[in-house]
């Protein structure tokens, strides 16, 4: 509807100008408006400045508090988000909200994951200055918001994708944008987490096909306040002065801006910060120590600060595969290490008294397959086993750290072929020496592996759980030491893994329940081949890297002294003031 402007004005005596009919809706300027005043449509200076301000703000957040973000104030970003331009005003933007611990937890071990991948394919330096830094608060942050990207749509059918068919993915770029600006107005912080693999993450959200993700946005209220982005305090990289990214006219190879340096070889939210915040009161630097820092943080956030000792749970198995010449020793090696250790004489138990520990000594049995011609063990029996180690697993984690240790001649080839299948990759990149073998021994071994898979794809086509695998290509003890991890971890206890055989029960664990990977700290990487790949796919860094072949726990032994340690530092070290000031004993 139009105004009514139909009266004249008589500006001359010849002539009569008619008022301009103006719309009631939509843009009421007329082209002479607009040529008097061409910066009219300009916001107030005050205006603008809050803009920048927010804009020159945005960080990049990784630490979060636990405090929930209310309702509205998600609605608020979201309705930012979706208030973004986008090509042909396609809107192709989805937004999937995940408050459940269970879904955070299970991304977050994708993100651990792939940021030791990441890791391993860089050089030496890189890679430990990669590890140093967190790069996600997908633990911490009380609200994950997925950005997606609906797909199916043909690009000739949107208006601006038939030339430029990724423009949908700028439009959801786009949306990130006004989400992130917007929530920290709000004071909110916002970390955009891309260390997954897109099957993996769409797999754990149930994307349809043809629907991809733009990665994670942790949201939430931030745990740090940095004035600058932290790679650049970090060291990482630095912004490029504007110059250096603008060209005129065209691309000129002079001009052009450098290449990034290449890399290559290059428990809940208020519990996981609650512990950071008590190392953060510390007379020493956040993650002063390390590695071992991050360790003790899991096991404050899941246990308190209390821990003082814990418990080696040693479990044995027999193999039939020992008798394949897989192994330098006869199997009867199994039971009398056993004895020793239930004798109090064997080197795990040893080092494990001498570190204050609990020994809990367990002969798992003998397998009832050779795993090239038939499987391990029988399904029933898997269960039995399982079940037995849960509750051997709940009870030990009623006296602190769970410790795992294992004894089985021949269980470096069940490991090898467990985790081969596990990682889906072939034997050699699983099989190692193991103790005392030589060359020839190695390619018998890796034979073996290698016919244990092909008979388990071809009696299994595909969908093979991983109790399925465990059964085909496992053994007593890990099964047992599975269930050990599960129980432990119900019961909010912290495992500490050994080597590569204890580590792939504790994948099988974690294929099952995801969330248990928070639960996990690698003791030590092992010289097994494929030890180092199975505990990247656990997401886990390890505290020690001796070299050791003793087994029997030695190395997890070792780490949970550390990990003691680390919690006697936690309890005894003087604390700061709460702005940084101010003896100990006055904030204690």
């Amino acid at each position: 509807m139009l105004e009514d402007t139909t009266r004249p004005e008589t500006i001359h005596p010849d002539a009569t100008v008619w008022q301009r009919p103006i719309p009631t809706i939509g843009d009421r300027t007329s082209a002479a408006d607009r040529a008097d005043d061409p910066a009219g449509w300009a916001f107030a200076v005050e205006a603008r400045d809050a803009l920048q301000e927010i804009m020159l703000a945005r960080r990049d957040v990784r630490r979060f508090r636990p405090d929930p973000v209310p309702d509205d104030v998600v609605h608020a970003v979201l309705e930012a988000a979706h208030a973004a331009p986008s090509v042909g005003h396609s809107q192709p933007w989805r937004f999937i909200v995940v408050r459940n611990h269970d879904t955070r937890a299970a991304a977050a071990h994708l993100a651990d994951r792939e940021r030791l991948a990441q890791a391993a394919a860089m050089d030496e330096r890189a890679a430990q200055q990669l590890l140093d830094l967190q790069l996600e608060g997908i633990r911490e942050a009380p609200v994950g918001i997925i950005v997606c990207c609906d797909r199916r749509a043909e690009p000739a059918g949107v208006l601006g994708r038939a030339t430029f068919p990724d423009s949908d993915l700028w439009s959801c770029a786009c949306a990130i944008q006004n989400l992130w600006l917007t929530a920290r107005g709000h004071g909110l912080g916002v970390g955009w987490v891309t260390l997954f693999r897109p099957h993996d993450l769409a797999s754990l959200l149930h994307l349809p096909d043809g629907v991809t993700t733009l990665g994670w946005l942790c949201v939430g209220y931030p745990d740090e306040r940095q004035p600058s982005p932290g790679l650049e305090r970090a060291g990482w990289s630095r912004r490029l002065p504007l110059d250096d990214v603008v060209m005129a006219e065209r691309w000129s190879a002079a001009d052009a801006p450098a290449s990034p340096p290449s890399r290559l070889r290059i428990p809940e939210p208020a519990e996981i910060v609650a512990a950071r915040d008590a190392a953060d009161a510390l007379l020493t630097p956040l993650g002063s120590l390390g590695v071992l820092d991050r360790a003790v943080d899991r096991v404050v956030a899941r246990m308190g600060a209390d821990v003082t000792t814990g418990t080696l749970v040693l479990a044995g198995g027999d193999h039939l595969v020992a008798d394949l010449g897989v192994t330098a020793f006869e199997r009867s090696v199994t039971a009398e290490v056993l004895a020793a250790a239930s004798a109090g004489q064997s080197v795990g138990v040893v080092a494990a008294q001498s570190a204050g520990l609990a020994v809990t000594v367990v002969d798992a049995g003998c397998s009832t397959g050779d795993l090239v011609h038939e499987d391990a063990m029988s399904p029933a029996r898997v269960a039995d086993l399982l079940a037995a180690g849960e509750r051997a697993g709940r009870a030990a984690a009623g006296n602190g750290l769970v410790v795992l240790g294992e004894v089985g001649i021949g269980n470096t080839t069940v490991a090898a072929a467990l985790g081969a299948a596990l990682l889906n990759v072939d034997a050699a990149a699983t099989v190692g020496l193991g103790a005392a073998a030589d060359s020839a021994m190695v390619a018998r071994k890796q034979a073996v592996v290698t016919d244990a898979l092909a008979r388990v794809v071809r009696e299994r086509c595909a969908g093979v759980s991983p109790t399925d695998l465990l059964a085909a290509l496992g053994g007593p003890e890990v099964a047992y030491l599975c269930g050990v991890v599960i129980g432990a971890a119900e019961a909010q206890a912290v495992i500490v893994l050994d080597g590569m055989v204890t580590s792939v029960a504790a994948l099988v664990a974690v294929r099952e329940q995801p969330a248990i990977a928070g639960h996990l700290v690698a003791g030590q990487v092992s010289r097994e081949a494929g030890h180092r790949a199975i505990l990247q796919e656990l997401g886990l860094e390890p505290l020690l890297d001796l070299r050791l072949r003793a087994g029997e726990g030695v190395g997890a032994v070792l780490a949970a002294q550390m990990l003691l340690s680390g919690l006697r530092l936690r309890r005894d070290t003087g604390r700061v003031g709460r702005h940084g000031s101010g003896r100990a004993a006055d904030s204690q």
